[in-house]
């Protein structure tokens, strides 16, 4: 067998007291709508002048969707988190005061092929609500980490396994699942598989189910995650020199000290704006 190791609540404010106690991070430059941008991408003068380096746009369309974003974003009011994929930055915003202002990394904008299927990593543009919050989190890798693994190996891409649906092995060797572990059946008897390995026979590398301990990866979403629906994340990361730039597969990461900002003072059903 070859195997590969995994590669791996501001309460809605209620007085102007509640927000002074609260922890802030004081940003250089907060966001204030559509007359303000950051700082990030500009280029500076001798004269001391700057102009900001220009937005890149795969088409007309494509800058037309991002405009209708932003000014959803511009007009948007109240406890809010706006987050500029352009920028790689995010905000928390209390009317026009920006209580939080932090660099991200945000989707690479690539697209992975492998056989019949295709993903293409973006994070959509658009109003999202923050649906759950999750301390210590455990990832469930999406199928494209499979199929990602498999072509940087050059391995075969094997079926989802499935409980009551062993695989027979070309040594005669069943491969099962059972008890929420993957293993292996031989002589009538079961051996678990190690639980922080990927799991390859034959050249192959097969898929275990959702909710199997082979499933779960500890640790890649960082301390803390923000649930926005449809598997986008805001989330910490272990690749902390990730931040800032276009690195994931779609969702938001932050620092450490950001996502814990965020955790511990964005209640559930807070609007989250990106564009």
């Amino acid at each position: 067998m070859r195997s590969f190791r995994i590669q791996q609540t501001l309460a809605i404010l209620g007085t102007t007291a509640a927000l002074i106690a609260a922890p802030v991070c004081v940003p250089a430059q907060g966001y204030q709508g559509a007359n303000d941008y950051s700082q990030r991408g500009t280029d500076t003068s001798d004269n001391g002048s700057s102009s900001r380096a220009a937005y890149s746009f795969k088409n007309r369309d494509d800058s037309l969707d991002w405009a209708r974003a932003r000014k959803v974003a511009d007009k948007s009011g109240g406890f809010r988190v706006v987050v500029s994929l352009q920028d790689k930055h995010l905000w928390a915003i209390v009317g026009r005061d920006t209580v939080l202002s932090a660099p991200a990394a945000v989707a690479k904008g690539t697209t992975l092929k492998f056989g019949k299927q295709k993903w293409t990593f973006t994070t959509p543009r658009g109003a999202r609500t923050v649906l759950g919050k999750e301390a210590d989190p455990v990832w469930q890798p999406p199928e494209w980490l499979y199929a990602e693994t498999a072509k940087e190996n050059g391995l075969k891409l094997g079926k989802t396994l499935a409980v009551g649906h062993p695989v027979k092995l070309s040594d005669g060797r069943l491969l099962a699942v059972k008890n929420d572990v993957v293993g292996v059946i031989q002589n009538g008897e079961f051996a678990e598989l190690p639980t922080d390995e990927h799991i390859v026979f034959d050249n192959t590398l097969y898929i275990p189910p959702l909710g199997t301990k082979n499933r779960k990866v500890e640790g890649e979403l960082g301390k803390y995650r923000l649930i926005l629906g449809e598997g986008y994340l805001l989330h910490g990361t272990p690749y902390q020199d990730s931040i800032g730039l276009a690195a994931t597969h779609g969702c938001v990461r932050l620092r450490d000290e950001d996502i814990e900002w965020l955790y511990e003072h964005i209640p559930v059903g807070t609007k989250v704006y990106i564009y």
